[in-house]
């Protein structure tokens, strides 16, 4: 594995409260995996067995309904690992994965790191860490479905991704507008009228590059009250 994997292994929330000798034997027996742009990675309802940290690239969660329809549970990337709490108890997954982009992995057998859990108690303090930030993420989601429009849930969105801490900015959008809608809840034609919305608060879409005018102008436009945003059309 890439002296980079390692350390972006190390540094992951699943590993970084682990003792260094832990780590070390997790790592050793991982590997890495490279999927290619729409390649699965585990279905639903198949029986699980590792954990994986992104170390390159975008991967999706989702859950099909029986009518078919795909609702994203998750996305991650770089540094973000994914499958942990089911992997330990050798249940299903409950939610099916997918390379977004082309993308790297490092896989963790479960089996390794739960010996390591029994010889070292603390751990588990590790996996339930990384089990709490992703269940406040989901709580996170549901909260904004709740409580934001469409379009303040995008302005977040991009707030997220911008590398600017104010002034203005561009963002790179990560993935297919598509995606990005079933990430927010939303269906791709509520997303093209969110996104023109915005143009209101500085915000221009051209292809794949958001520009913004005003970092702070889109905060303030975040956090307004619903209601207010609905009065400006953001629906």
């Amino acid at each position: 594995m890439k002296p980079e994997f390692l350390t972006l292994a190390r540094r992951s929330l699943l590993l970084a409260a682990s003792p260094e000798h832990v780590a070390k034997t997790v790592l050793d027996s991982a590997h890495t995996r490279t999927c290619t742009r729409g390649e699965t990675i585990f279905l639903q309802g198949e029986r699980a067995s590792a954990i994986y940290i992104v170390a390159e690239g975008w991967v999706k969660l989702y859950r099909l309904a029986p009518s078919g329809t795909e609702a994203v549970v998750g996305v991650f990337t770089k540094g973000s690992s994914f499958g942990e709490a089911v992997a330990f108890r050798h249940d299903t997954y409950p939610v099916a994965a997918e390379a977004v982009t082309d993308c790297t992995l490092i896989r963790i057998e479960a089996d390794v790191l739960l010996r390591q859990i029994r010889e070292n108690p603390e751990v588990a303090i590790a996996i339930l860490s990384a089990t709490f930030v992703h269940l406040h993420g989901l709580v996170a989601q549901v909260e904004a479905l709740k409580a934001q429009t469409g379009a303040q849930r995008v302005a977040e969105f991009l707030l997220e991704l911008a590398p600017c801490p104010d002034g203005a900015c561009e963002v790179t959008l990560p993935y297919d507008k598509v995606l990005i809608a079933g990430r927010l809840g939303m269906k791709p034609e509520s997303l093209s009228r969110a996104f023109a919305r915005l143009k209101e608060q500085g915000v221009t879409i051209r292809q794949t590059i958001a520009h913004i005018d005003d970092i702070a102008v889109l905060r303030t436009y975040v956090e307004e009250d619903p209601a207010l945003a609905w009065s400006k059309g953001g629906q």
